[in-house]
C-alpha cells in the first residue's frame, strides 16, 4: 500500500510575505496570484503566521463607515478586529500551524480540524518553507478511481498483506464506497481487513460481509480443548 503524502499533494510555488509587508502589498500578492492567503515567514524563511483575506477582511470592517452608519456588533466570536493592523506582523494569524512533507492525509487533516485552519504551510526539518497545502489539495485522494481502489485492495491489502486467495472476498468499489463479501478462516481477521481497506487512498466508507468459515460454536470448543477440567 502507498498513500499519498503532504509531499504529493502540496502547493510548491508558495508566495510568501515577511512582518513588515504591508496591508496593500498583501493584497496585491494574494490579488494578482489568485489565492486566499499567504504564510508570513522570517529571515530564514521560517512560517511565523499566516494572513487570510479573513484577517484582512477584520481590519477593513473596523473602519469607520463612509456613510456613517452605526457600527453593527463584530461578528468573529468576540475577536476585537485588529484595526491597527498595517502589517503582515500585525495582521496574521500567529503561530503557524504547519505539516511536514512525509505526513499523510490524514494527519494533515487532524491538524487542520483541530486548528480551524484551511491550509497549513508545510516546512521541512530545518523549519524552512518548502510548500503549502490546502484543504481542496487533502480531498484530491478523493477523486481517485474506483478502479484504482478496487485493484489496490485486491492486490495490495487482500492478496499481498493478508494472504488471502482471490476467491475469498469479491470485492466491489463505487463511487469510493467499498462493499466486501466473502468467507475466510479467522474471524478475528474481519475486523483487520476493513481496518486496512479504509486506510487505502479515496475510500470512503467500507462495508463488509464477511464470514467465517469455522462456526463460532466450533472455535469455541477448539479453545477450550485441552483446558483442565474445573
Amino acid at each position: 500500500m502507498q498513500h499519498r503524502t503532504v509531499a504529493d499533494l502540496m502547493t510548491r510555488n508558495v508566495f510568501r510575505v515577511r512582518r513588515e509587508t504591508t496591508f496593500k502589498a498583501i493584497v496585491r500578492t494574494m490579488g494578482d496570484n489568485y489565492v486566499s492567503a499567504v504564510p508570513v515567514v522570517d529571515h530564514l524563511d521560517h512560517p511565523v503566521g499566516v494572513v487570510s483575506e479573513a484577517d484582512l477582511l477584520r481590519t477593513v470592517a473596523a473602519r469607520p463607515d463612509p456613510l456613517d452608519l452605526p457600527v453593527l456588533p463584530h461578528p468573529w466570536n468576540g475577536l476585537r478586529p485588529k484595526a491597527d493592523g498595517i502589517t503582515a506582523g500585525r495582521l496574521m494569524t500567529a503561530p503557524a500551524l504547519c505539516a511536514r512533507p512525509e505526513w499523510t492525509v490524514v494527519e494533515a487533516a487532524r491538524v487542520m480540524d483541530a486548528g480551524r485552519v484551511k491550509r497549513l504551510p508545510v516546512v521541512d526539518e530545518s523549519g524552512t518553507l518548502v510548500g503549502i497545502v490546502t484543504r481542496g489539495d487533502l480531498l484530491r485522494v478523493f477523486l481517485r478511481r474506483d478502479e484504482a481502489i478496487h485493484d489496490e485492495i485486491a492486490d495490495d491489502v487482500l492478496t499481498g498483506i493478508l494472504r488471502l486467495a482471490p476467491a475469498d472476498v469479491a470485492v466491489d468499489v463505487h463511487d469510493g464506497r467499498v462493499t466486501l463479501k466473502g468467507r475466510v478462516d479467522a474471524g478475528s481477521l474481519v475486523p483487520v481487513i476493513e481496518r486496512l481497506c479504509r486506510g487505502v487512498d479515496g475510500v470512503v466508507s467500507v462495508s463488509a460481509d464477511i464470514t467465517c468459515r469455522f462456526g463460532e460454536s466450533e472455535s469455541a470448543l477448539d479453545g477450550r480443548a485441552g483446558r483442565p477440567a474445573h
